[in-house]
C-alpha cells in the first residue's frame, strides 16, 4: 500500500459529492469529445485521437470483461463501505484500461462506490498522492465512505505495467531527439497489447490485495 502523506487524510465532502459517476464520466466524455474537447483545457487534435481511443477500449472492456471467480469471492468479504474516488483524465490510456475494471468491481459489492474526479480539476488532490514525483493517473484514493478519510491508495497501474513505463522513460532520455517520437508510440502500442493480453487480471489482483486488508469482514462459515 503507498505510503499516504499526511497533509491529505480526508478528502472533502463537497468534492465526494460532486465526483462523477462511471456512467457520468463516460457520458461526459463523449459529449465533450463530439465538441473537440478533451477533459481537461489540452484540445489538440493528438488528445482528441487519444480520447477516441480510449472511448473504444472502454466500450470493449464494459461489453467482455468479466472478475475472476477468485476475484468475486475475496469481494464477499468486504463489510467497510469505501468510496474508490479515482483520478482520471479521459484521453489516458491506463484510465482506459483500469476504469472498467474499477467499475466491475464496484457493482460487486454494494459496499464499494466508484466515483470520478479529473486530475487537472484537483491539483492539491493530485499533488498529494504523486507517483515517484509525477501526476500519473489513474490514482485510486480508497476512502472510508462516511468520513472521507484516505485509508489507502492504489494506481496508476499494474506492477508489470509500471515497469514497462520507468524502462521507456530511462530509454527515451539516451535516445536521439529524432528517435523519441518513434519509440514511445511503439512502447505504448506495446503496453496497451499487454493490457489486451492480461484481460484485466492483474488490476483485479493489484488492486484487491491493497483493498482488502482496509475493508475486510470475518468470513461466516
Amino acid at each position: 500500500m503507498a505510503q499516504l502523506l499526511d497533509i491529505m487524510e480526508i478528502i472533502s465532502a463537497s468534492v465526494r459529492s460532486s465526483a462523477l459517476t462511471y456512467a457520468e464520466f463516460r457520458e461526459l466524455t463523449d459529449e465533450l469529445l463530439a465538441q473537440g474537447r478533451t477533459t481537461n483545457e489540452d484540445n489538440r487534435e493528438e488528445m482528441l485521437a487519444y480520447t477516441r481511443q480510449n472511448i473504444q477500449r472502454m466500450n470493449k472492456w464494459d461489453r467482455i470483461l468479466q472478475l475472476s471467480d477468485d476475484s468475486l469471492l475475496r469481494l464477499r468479504g468486504v463489510g467497510r463501505p469505501v468510496v474508490l474516488l479515482t483520478l482520471v483524465e479521459g484521453w489516458c490510456g491506463d484510465v482506459a484500461q483500469v476504469l472498467p475494471v474499477l467499475d466491475k468491481i464496484a457493482n460487486a459489492n454494494d459496499r464499494i462506490e466508484l466515483r470520478i474526479i479529473f486530475r487537472d480539476q484537483h491539483p492539491e488532490i493530485m499533488d498529494a498522492f504523486l507517483t515517484n514525483g509525477t501526476r500519473a493517473i489513474p490514482k485510486v484514493l480508497v476512502l472510508d465512505a462516511e468520513s472521507g478519510q484516505v485509508l489507502g491508495t492504489w494506481g496508476p497501474r499494474p506492477s508489470e505495467a509500471q515497469a514497462m513505463v520507468m524502462d521507456m522513460k530511462q530509454t527515451v532520455q539516451i535516445l536521439p531527439e529524432e528517435e523519441r517520437a518513434d519509440f514511445r508510440a511503439r512502447s505504448s502500442e506495446a503496453m496497451h497489447a499487454w493490457y489486451a493480453r492480461d484481460k484485466g487480471q492483474r488490476v483485479q489482483i493489484e488492486f484487491l490485495n491493497t483493498l482488502m486488508p482496509l475493508v475486510r469482514q470475518e468470513m461466516s462459515v
